[in-house]
């Protein structure tokens, strides 16, 4: 480490009220930059098709039934995606990080030519395997690196990026009738400054933690082997904590993929608002999120991630179904900020909550379980969303069905350590 890297990071680009209580190098400033700068671009990346999919859905000739199972076949990339991020586990972080930035800026560009709804979704997959790669070595990568009564700081920071994104994705959007190309300009726009990140990123270290493991890179034909021992004794050695994060993250997944990535089109669709409206929402709610993230985050670090997390839980639950159980007016685009805000700091939360209660030898691993886990239940339940439908005619009550898995989730949070303000080497081994 050089003499600049022991200089006090001031952390300028956050407001002086959202920057970290404790000290921290520039070093740790420069990696939260160089890989928390993927939780905005997954923010607008996977926002896109939430925000445009009517138009999408007119382009593309997509049945209203089947916009929700075209979330599923994206979420499929998720399968594919674990074991490339269990690979860092083996491999370090800073390797998978390259190479997962790089595919997710070509893809972005290549799905703005998509000619077809076949082609469109297969680029899709295909971008979100390097994307959630992406989201999930994001908190690995910054829990090992800052400091430990500043990780709930940092999730809450990665949350509030996150809504960054979506914000940006918004204000193009409001621009979609007058782009070339019109939606197709929104995948365009997206690819270049992911594209840039990949080229700054050459600068990335590798987390210090991963270095001291001294992990010897496997040759090719033995990593299979490596891969299958290490998850065997990840099993073997904490069945409890990784029982319940899998079903909390499940259960996460499950009830709110449809209430979150649909709620663009429903509040288009359902309740009228044109995409320039939708885009003044969409930024209002950013900006509350965003404060309100990073400072929920610092909460948890304070009084512990298992009672904030219980709490956002517990208000994307009741902020949701008040939501979607037919809300209007101005009542109704309060209602769903505050649901949103939400649900982004909870889905933060168990993301750090599955790295921070792991030793590094699995922490990459059990990340991306979490994720799949995560995505695939939320694949399931966007899928029975369009069935739920048919049923009901509408989607606000078949969100509602979907919603009512929430409480398995805060159950299974009861039955985890809590990592606040402890040294990941404590946490993973208390």
């Amino acid at each position: 480490m050089t003499g600049n890297e022991d200089t006090t990071a001031r952390f300028r680009w956050l407001p002086p009220g959202l920057r970290p209580k404790v000290a921290m190098n520039l070093r740790q400033e420069r990696v939260f930059l160089l890989v928390g700068i993927a939780a905005l671009f997954a923010g607008y990346d996977m926002s896109i098709y939430g925000l445009a999919v009517p138009r999408i859905q007119a382009s593309l000739h997509i049945p209203e039934d089947q916009v929700g199972l075209t979330i599923t076949y994206f979420r499929l990339a998720s399968i594919v995606a674990m074991p490339i991020v269990a690979m860092a586990d083996l491999i370090g972080r800073r390797r998978v990080l390259l190479i997962t930035i790089l595919g997710q800026g070509v893809l972005t560009l290549a799905t703005a030519f998509a000619g077809d709804y076949t082609q469109f979704v297969g680029l899709q997959i295909a971008t979100r395997i390097f994307g959630y790669c992406e989201e999930m070595l994001v908190f690995v990568a910054i829990a090992e690196e800052v400091a430990a009564a500043a990780r709930g700081w940092s999730n809450g920071t990665l949350s509030a990026m996150y809504y960054t994104g979506i914000g940006v994705a918004s204000l193009c959007y409001a621009a979609v009738t007058i782009l070339p190309g019109d939606w197709r300009a929104l995948y365009a726009i997206g690819s270049v400054p992911i594209l840039l990140v990949a080229y700054l990123r050459r600068q990335l270290p590798e987390t210090q933690r991963f270095e001291i493991r001294g992990e010897q890179i496997h040759k090719l034909s033995s990593r299979a082997v490596a891969m299958r021992d290490l998850l065997r004794r990840l099993v073997q050695e904490y069945p409890r904590r990784l029982t319940a994060i899998l079903i909390c993250a499940g259960a996460f997944g499950f009830a709110t993929a449809p209430v979150f990535v649909l709620s663009a089109k429903y509040i288009q669709s359902t309740l009228g608002y044109k995409p320039y409206e939708t885009t003044m929402l969409l930024i209002g709610g950013g900006l509350i999120g965003l404060a309100m993230s990073v400072l929920t985050g610092r909460l948890s670090d304070r009084l512990g991630r298992r009672a904030v997390l219980f709490a956002t839980l517990t208000l994307a639950l009741v902020g949701y179904g008040v939501f979607y159980s037919g809300a209007r007016g101005a009542e109704a685009a309060g209602i769903w900020m505050v649901a949103n805000f939400a649900y982004i700091a909870s889905d933060a939360m168990i993301a750090g909550f599955a790295v921070e209660i792991m030793p590094t030898a699995y922490r990459a691993t059990v990340g991306g379980l979490r994720y799949l886990v995560q995505i695939g239940a939320g694949a399931a339940s966007l899928a029975l969303e369009g069935l739920a439908y048919d049923h009901f005619g509408a989607h606000g009550p078949a969100m509602l069905v979907m919603l009512a898995a929430m409480p398995i989730a805060l159950i299974a949070l009861l039955f985890l350590p809590e990592p606040a303000g402890r040294a990941l080497e404590d946490v993973s081994h208390g």
